[in-house]
């Protein structure tokens, strides 16, 4: 009967240490990505340095429009044979978007 007693405890014991504890988790994660606020700007106001930049990599482009965020990124509308487009860049003239 003893013996009988320990197999059983020891079965239990078995099936318990077996049993895995599963947790669900619900949690929800939400970002928020804060859009820059663009105030427009004369294009001379734009430092050389940008426009140099810019010219360099998109030359055949005349700016014709230009708009700064409060972080300093630039929105410039660009024509090129009557086609324009509008498209992003930081502070040091390195393109963020082109928009379509």
């Amino acid at each position: 009967m003893k013996k009988l007693f320990l197999a059983s405890a020891l079965l239990l014991a078995a099936i318990t240490a077996s049993a895995g504890v599963t947790v669900k988790s619900n949690t929800v994660c939400i970002l928020k990505q804060e859009q820059d606020v663009y105030k427009k700007i004369k294009v001379t106001e734009i430092p050389k340095e940008v426009l140099d930049k810019i010219h360099k990599n998109y030359g055949d482009y005349e700016i014709k429009e230009a708009y700064k965020s409060d972080e300093g990124n630039y929105k410039l509308l660009l024509m090129k044979d009557g086609i324009g487009l509008t498209a992003s860049f930081t502070k040091a003239g390195d393109l963020i978007k082109i928009y379509s």
